[in-house]
């Protein structure tokens, strides 16, 4: 049974694998928790969906270093075994044409490498995270680089913090692009504007590439974007934990 667990700046995504995805939790991305507050956690959630606390391999993906010690300590002593990190294009087989290439997130090269397996390249992958990352892979495999956006809900609280005044609203496309009423002009403005943003990139990537790319959208937010946006052609919320699966298929190999 695999665990893949993928830390991000503001979620940990942990899929439990066994000839299929048995389950998929979202838990608050937490640096000072210890194994033993983990494990409490983690034990409640695997008794709710019936699941053994067990595990043949745990493979992650982090682009929050302080967590990764907490994970480690929790694999081993209460999976009983050791939690391998994917950190770079070289232990997956993936090229890194980026400047340095260990700059390159985690979770960017796992998810090149999933939508290389599942879509084909060369291929686009947004990623609607705590930023939203646009990357390429060339049509020979490679991860070329992308574009980096302020998340969604980042730009949101940052505007929040300098405009005391403004209501908090869902994240949700708006009805209208004229908003009749203060909410309904913050989802026009923060929805659209950045769907906008998304498209722009894309079309300047695609441009650079001198070839219409197919672009896969993932991430906690594609699905809200799936509709809004023109260039996602097909929204994939697992793309990253299908990523650590073909990760540990080509690791346990070697």
């Amino acid at each position: 049974m695999l665990w893949a667990i993928d830390i991000g700046n503001t979620h940990t995504v942990i899929g439990i694998h066994d000839g299929e995805w048995r389950q998929v939790w979202r838990l608050s991305t937490r640096t000072d928790d210890t194994e033993d507050q983990t494990a409490s956690v983690i034990h409640g959630l695997c008794h709710l969906a019936g699941l053994p606390m067990s595990a043949s391999c745990v493979l992650a993906c982090s682009v929050v270093p302080s967590a990764n010690s907490g994970w480690k300590s929790f694999a081993a002593k209460y999976l009983g075994v050791e939690a391998i990190f994917v950190s770079t294009g070289q232990q997956v087989g993936i090229r890194v044409d980026y400047d340095p290439p260990h700059a390159v997130g985690a979770d960017r090269i796992v998810n090149a490498l999933a939508a290389t397996k599942k879509f084909g390249a060369p291929v686009i992958i947004v990623d609607f995270g705590t930023a939203t990352t646009c990357d390429t892979v060339s049509s020979d495999g490679a991860y070329l680089g992308g574009a980096i956006i302020p998340g969604l809900q980042t730009s949101w609280e940052a505007l929040a913090l300098k405009a005391a005044k403004l209501p908090t609203f869902e994240l949700q496309a708006p009805e209208t692009a004229i908003g009749t009423n203060t909410v309904g002009a913050l989802r026009s403005g923060v929805m659209l504007g950045h769907a906008g943003a998304v498209d722009r990139v894309v079309s300047a990537i695609q441009e650079e590439l001198g070839s219409h790319t197919p672009v896969i959208g993932t991430g906690g937010l594609a699905v809200k974007f799936q509709d809004l946006c023109e260039s996602i052609e097909t929204v994939d919320e697992l793309l990253t934990l299908d990523g650590l699966l073909f990760a540990c298929k080509i690791m346990l190999q070697e």
